[in-house]
């Protein structure tokens, strides 16, 4: 009796053992770990609250369509926000998917905390080919993609056409199609629009969104052939005539023509009170809201070797470690479809050539003529250069940064600022 119970006993044993073995859990990688459990992503941006209201209006149609998946919507400032990320990282904190910068994705691939989304293009109804090539090497790593695109944008001189007229000037892009919107012809119009004084103060212009976007001064160096660092990105070339000639040209503005505020001034495009601002294109999300005066954009001024706007490039990625990854990546599919970008390029420089070229981006309300939007957006993004990335970016920044609060202080000659940059910066970037 004993043997027939521990022979009854071995054979369930067994069984389980078996069971145990080859029926394990699916992996969060498996299509099998897809259902139609209710589960919550979260969706961490930069954005604005244009930005955040219109991927509510994308959330909520996409809930339509997957009744199960719940998506949680969270904002950062871009200034914080690659910190923001990195410590959540170390957390073991990461959201679900995100929106990564050209400036980000180095570091954030160089930590393996980026998701391989290659299979994406395997889905037909997804039209990976609409994609603009260039815009997806970004994200590629070893055959890999580590994100897809949804903005494009080159910078942009926005430009107050009130303080222009008042002026009696010509327009900068009158000027740009005549070949002289040049960087002495800015400097020119920038002294020439400045005025009056105290809370009344009129400048001719900034090149700062918050005192730490130092990066779109690059376009003047790039303009010339030069640039702040070589093309592998293990050298800091600004130390050379253009980097000095850059600072100068910012310390003329705020020191000696009072063009352009004084670090820590908080003056604003939609104020009124600045005749040219620079930023990337997505900034019309802004400016669509300003109604006491009228704006446009032009190209950024010219260089020997003509203009060299910096282009911008923000992307979805999906981040290690989601325990919800099918569901994400559908997320993702919807955001980066071709309705998305559609949505999506009321506020941002679509990547997808249908889009790109459409009514649907060139004309939405209250955007700039047209006609500008190909002058200063589409035509040059040809020409444009990707704002750089490292994996130790946020030191170089920094460092930087220490360098622009030595001109902003009046503590240090552009030549020595960038001399000592140059003996700071090198050795990061050859780590």
């Amino acid at each position: 009796m004993k043997k027939a119970i521990f022979l009854v006993l071995s054979i369930l044993l067994t069984a389980f053992t078996f069971v145990g073995c080859s029926s394990k859990p699916a992996a969060s990688g498996d299509p099998a770990a897809s259902t139609n459990e209710p589960v919550e992503l979260s969706f961490l941006t930069w954005g604005n609250q244009a930005h955040l209201d219109l991927y509510k209006k994308l959330i909520d149609k996409f809930t339509q369509s997957h009744p199960n998946i719940k998506v949680k919507l969270e904002s950062v400032p871009f200034p914080d926000y690659q910190q923001k990320v990195t410590v959540l990282a170390a957390g073991q904190e990461l959201p679900d998917i995100g929106w990564v910068s050209e400036r980000m994705v180095p570091q954030f691939m160089a930590n393996g905390i980026l998701e391989d989304v290659s299979d994406i293009k395997q889905d037909a109804n997804f039209k990976m080919d609409d994609f603009i090539p260039s815009t997806l090497e970004l994200f590629k790593k070893e055959e890999k993609l580590y994100g897809i695109p949804f903005s494009t944008p080159p910078s942009v001189m926005f430009y107050n056409k009130d303080l222009i007229e008042k002026a009696g000037l010509k327009s900068p892009n009158d000027l740009a199609k005549e070949g002289k919107w040049t960087w002495e012809e800015f400097e020119k119009t920038a002294k020439d629009i400045t005025s009056g004084t105290g809370a009344s103060k009129i400048y001719g212009a900034n090149f700062f969104r918050d005192w730490k976007t130092w990066i779109i001064l690059s376009s003047y160096a790039w303009s010339n052939g030069s640039g702040p660092f070589n093309k592998e990105m293990n050298q800091f070339t600004w130390n050379d005539q253009y980097g000095t000639e850059t600072l100068s040209m910012l310390q003329r503005m705020m020191f000696t023509d009072g063009s352009h505020p004084k670090a820590g001034e908080q003056v604003s495009f939609e104020s009124g009170k600045i005749g040219m601002f620079f930023d990337v294109y997505s900034y019309v999300s802004k400016a669509r809201a300003i109604k006491d005066f009228k704006w446009d954009i032009a190209p950024m001024p010219s260089g020997s070797q003509g203009s060299a706007p910096m282009l911008g490039q923000a992307g979805y990625s999906i981040f290690k470690g989601t325990k919800h990854l099918q569901e994400t990546k559908e997320f993702l599919k919807f955001i980066a479809s071709e309705e998305g970008v559609q949505a999506t390029s009321a506020y941002f420089v679509p990547p997808r050539t249908s889009v790109l070229n459409s009514d649907l981006f060139l004309k939405q309300p209250d955007n700039p003529d047209p006609a500008h939007i190909k002058q200063a957006v589409i035509d040059e993004m040809p020409k444009a250069h990707f704002q750089p990335g490292h994996v130790e970016w946020q030191k170089i920044d920094n460092t930087i940064l220490a360098g622009f609060d030595q001109l902003f202080g009046q503590t240090a000659q552009p030549q020595d600022i960038m001399k000592s940059l140059e003996e700071k910066i090198n050795p990061i970037l050859k780590k």
